[in-house]
């Protein structure tokens, strides 16, 4: 049986709840298909922690294809990550009390990372079901980008697909629920291959 290990976060910010990991969790052992599964698992919203937490989980789980999601209050849109980038500037302090300002996510990494799923074939899946969606250039700069980057970073130079997708405090009432919208998104990108050739949405 394949794992798809699928992340959501703590809560942070004084917030009861994380929308992430409430529809993550939601998804935990659904199938993915004949033989794959996703498998959920809470992150901290921590500097510190995150990433040893995602490493640990990737090397206990050997999942065929990594999805982190987090919470990107002030979007509407469920937002398709491209691209990670080396640095921490936290707007916030984290759950530890961290603030991090300008700070490297990797001393000797790259500049960035690019997503490695099929970033606008779930995107044009989640439109088609009546989803807001889009595909977002920035995955901003506090706890999710650095999961986001150091996700790459493990993941680099390997057959495992992974990415990063944020999601709206709550979608619209007429629109699918963020738990359908997050299982529609895994399974695109599970049974996508080749990524398709459209324009693109963006977020800011």
């Amino acid at each position: 049986m394949q794992t798809v290990l699928l992340t959501g976060f703590e809560p942070f910010d004084n917030a009861l709840i994380n929308p992430s990991w409430e529809a993550a969790r939601q998804l935990e052992g659904v199938p993915l298909g004949e033989g794959a599964r996703i498998v959920a698992r809470c992150l901290p919203c921590a500097f510190a922690t995150a990433g040893e937490h995602l490493t640990r989980l990737i090397s206990e789980l050997t999942p065929a294809m990594v999805i982190a999601t987090g919470l990107a209050p002030g979007r509407s849109e469920v937002s398709i990550e491209r691209v990670a980038i080396n640095i921490n500037d936290a707007r916030i302090p984290d759950n530890l009390g961290q603030q991090p300002i300008d700070t490297p996510v990797a001393v000797d990494g790259p500049a960035a990372y690019f997503s490695t799923l099929p970033i606008k074939a779930m995107v044009k899946a989640l439109r088609d079901a009546g989803v807001a969606a889009a595909v977002s250039q920035t995955a901003g700069t506090f706890v999710c980008n650095q999961v986001f980057y150091l996700l790459q970073h493990r993941l680099a130079g390997s057959e495992v697909r992974s990415g990063f997708i944020h999601v709206p405090s709550s979608p619209p009432a007429d629109q699918p629920s963020l738990v359908e919208a997050l299982r529609l998104a895994v399974f695109t990108a599970w049974l996508t291959q080749a990524d398709v050739v459209e324009t693109g949405g963006q977020v800011s």
